[in-house]
């Protein structure tokens, strides 16, 4: 409870809140985004603010076609609460709408940085022989936004584009390809980052306005986050918060999670900001 807090951490915690209520704003559907900010209201004792989040996670889940997580949600109120009337009514729609399906969908979570069994293939080199695992960072996807929807050329597309060498340890931090883009005036990362926000439905968090936990980048291997721009900046609980330019790349979500046992919550911010705080990090 906030009792316990020190100053400092109450200022945390209040910052995040602010943050990440602009986030959950913008993007009501963001429920890794809500659970967060009700963690946050938890810890400074807020029970109404817990209680309100809790019900917009549900709804989040509702709108996703996640029933039987909306449920779980709602049934936790109802243990802390047993009278609350709009989640007694919320639970008779969605048992209404169980009725009418014959299967739940599945957990729907980014895209971009789910990991699967079939995460890297074997690519062949021109004799037929195995060449090792092909590299899945996310170029394919990246060449169906930017290009095939006519953003930019397939020639610029090539320009910009940097496959890191996973047998070298990088020397620095590899700039990421939006990044690059706009180096070379030929995007701004401003328009890179609202088109992938919107096709990757990853939350969108600008790391100047956030107080970035850089000893906690510093507890991860500086090999991964170098080589994939990819800044581990807070932590919540079980999770971990981190920043990313490229929400496709699932190499760099399959190195972290190699890495940490906590859950990892993926963040869209600006190239220029994760380079800026790796390198504070990694001196």
């Amino acid at each position: 409870m906030s009792a316990t807090l020190t100053t400092s951490e109450e200022a945390q915690l209040s910052q995040t809140i602010e943050m990440f209520e602009v986030i959950t704003q913008s993007q009501p559907q963001d429920y890794q985004s809500l659970e967060i900010l009700k963690e946050a209201y938890s810890k400074l004792g807020r029970e109404k603010d817990v209680v309100g989040t809790s019900k917009r996670i549900a709804q989040a889940y509702m709108q996703l076609g996640q029933l039987s997580s909306a449920i779980l949600e709602y049934e936790t109120i109802l243990q802390r609460f047993p009278g609350d009337a709009d989640v007694q009514a919320a639970l008779k729609q969605i048992e209404s709408k169980a009725d009418n399906l014959s299967a739940m969908p599945a957990s729907m979570e980014p895209a971009a940085l789910k990991t699967t069994s079939d995460q890297t293939r074997s690519i062949k080199k021109p004799n037929g022989k195995p060449a090792g695992p092909e590299v899945e960072d996310g170029r394919a996807n990246m060449l169906k936004i930017f290009v095939e929807s006519k953003i930019i050329s397939a020639g610029d597309f090539d320009l910009c584009w940097t496959t890191p060498d996973i047998s070298v340890p990088p020397t620095g931090v590899v700039e990421p390809f939006v990044q690059v883009l706009a180096d070379k005036g030929i995007l701004l990362s401003d328009k890179s980052l609202k088109l992938l926000s919107e096709k990757a439905r990853v939350a969108f968090l600008p790391l100047d306005k956030y107080d970035v936990d850089l000893e906690l980048a510093r507890s991860f291997p500086k090999e991964i986050c170098r080589r994939w721009c990819i800044l581990p900046f807070d932590r919540m609980s079980k999770s971990i918060m981190v920043a990313t330019a490229n929400p496709f790349n699932r190499q760099a979500a399959k190195d972290l999670a190699e890495v940490t046992g906590s859950r990892v919550l993926w963040y869209l911010a600006p190239p220029s900001e994760i380079v800026a705080n790796l390198r504070k990090a990694f001196r």
